[in-house]
């Protein structure tokens, strides 16, 4: 049953909150995180992003770099552009886009809920990519950004999350980068803070949705610090990690496509022609095309849209994996036609999150960077918790969460 405690949360003071809050680390490159901050000595940047403040070229990699985002969180502190909290809480995160809001409450997730499977996980992680994270956590001595969780639907904790949201919230805010609104509520009432710990306590599992890598790092380093104290009881802050968990019928997945740079030496017509024998294959045009659902596909090629249908008898509905698109695709597609494998590292593919739209696909596909783009109808959180349940791993790049959160609106300590 998963484990989780509130916190003294370290945060923005009301009216600097938009000058602090940033985008996740990870979505963006150093230029674009320079141009981001440019003029705001409060940005979270210089914290998450602290090659930002080196000459452009340093490497972000480089011990100094690490060293900086240390110093300057303390000198965030130091000003009082970040605080922490006198008490223990939780706190509420709602985010709003195209209309719809989806609540998440900010907890303390227990480490070793994720080292014995009760926190579930559906991505392989890099272990560069793991221990550029873990530098972070053991030179901050914190959790600067959250990771993403979903948690299944529970009424109890929505009635109790609606008690907050009634009212005006800490912070409120729409990111002026894409659009989206971002809310704030803090739990302190010691009744309804027992309540959430309680209810968590009758969940078998959560569910990593995005921040894999957050996440791992989060938990690695909670258990180096578990095993370097020899008078470790089990209680201290280290053994958590901070986690925004959200119901998971309140979470939208959104695709995640596919640009190819060649067609393996085939000319055009010989790579329809190759698609025939596992898809029924429509031309649709010059106007985009959306895949209708699962099994369908949407291939944009030489100014042209088509609907690729995978016939029966090429996927298996009761194979969790199996039954994905991204695995059809992957198999029938990029491996057995284009001769892709090991999509994680291989040169001639690129992923695009389905935010910014199929015309994003075509525009590459136009330019002549790319080939060919393929589009895929999204994964549920069904799947998901499905392939999560079973202890499988979905292919790289299956899932793309919409809206990211936004890092900054609190901390977590480790001590």
């Amino acid at each position: 049953m998963a484990v989780i405690k509130p916190f003294r949360g370290i945060r923005p003071p009301q009216n600097l909150v938009e000058e602090v809050v940033s985008r996740p680390y990870d979505v963006l490159n150093s230029e674009e995180a320079r141009a981001e901050a440019a003029g705001n000595e409060k940005s979270l940047y210089h914290i998450i992003k602290p090659e930002i403040d080196f000459p452009i070229g340093t490497d972000e990699h480089d011990e100094c770099v690490y060293q900086k985002a240390a110093e300057n969180f303390q000198m965030f502190q130091d000003k009082g552009w970040l605080v922490q909290d006198e008490k223990e809480c939780y706190y509420v995160y709602a985010q709003t886009m195209n209309g719809k809001t989806q609540y998440g409450l900010v907890v303390g997730a227990y480490v070793p809920d994720y080292m014995n499977g009760v926190i579930k996980k559906h991505e392989l992680t890099r272990k560069d990519k793991e221990e550029d994270r873990m530098k972070h956590v053991r030179v901050n001595n914190a959790n600067v950004e959250p990771v993403f969780f979903a948690y299944p639907e529970n009424i109890a904790l929505e009635k109790l999350v609606a008690k907050y949201t009634v009212n005006k919230p800490i912070y409120d805010f729409v990111a002026p980068d894409d659009g989206f609104g971002h809310k704030f509520w803090i739990i302190d009432n010691d009744a309804d803070i027992q309540a959430i710990t309680a209810e968590f306590a009758k969940m078998p599992s959560l569910y990593i949705a995005d921040g894999h890598h957050r996440s791992a790092a989060a938990a690695l380093v909670g258990a180096e610090k578990a095993q370097q104290n020899p008078n470790h009881k089990g209680d201290e802050e280290y053994n958590y990690f901070m986690a925004v968990c959200f119901p998971a019928n309140q979470l939208t997945i959104i695709d995640y496509n596919r640009v190819v740079k060649d067609l393996n030496g085939m000319t055009e017509a010989e790579f329809l022609t190759k698609l025939n024998k596992n898809f029924i294959v429509e031309e649709k045009g010059a106007d985009i095309y959306t895949p209708t659902a699962l099994h369908n596909f949407s291939l944009y090629l030489g100014g042209k849209w088509y609907s690729l249908t995978a016939k029966e008898g090429t996927y298996n509905d009761n194979d969790p994996i199996g039954v994905l698109d991204v695995t059809i695709s992957s198999n029938l597609i990029l491996d057995e036609i284009l001769d892709l494998r090991d999509l994680r590292t291989n040169k001639r593919i690129d992923f695009v999150g389905g935010i910014r739209g199929l015309g994003e696909l075509k525009k590459r596909v136009d330019s002549g960077e790319m080939k060919m783009a393929l589009a895929l109808y999204p994964v549920s959180m069904k799947q998901l918790m499905d392939i999560a349940d079973t202890g499988n791993i979905m292919p790289p790049k299956t899932t793309w969460f919409e809206p990211k959160l936004r890092s900054g609106l609190v901390i977590h300590k480790l001590v």
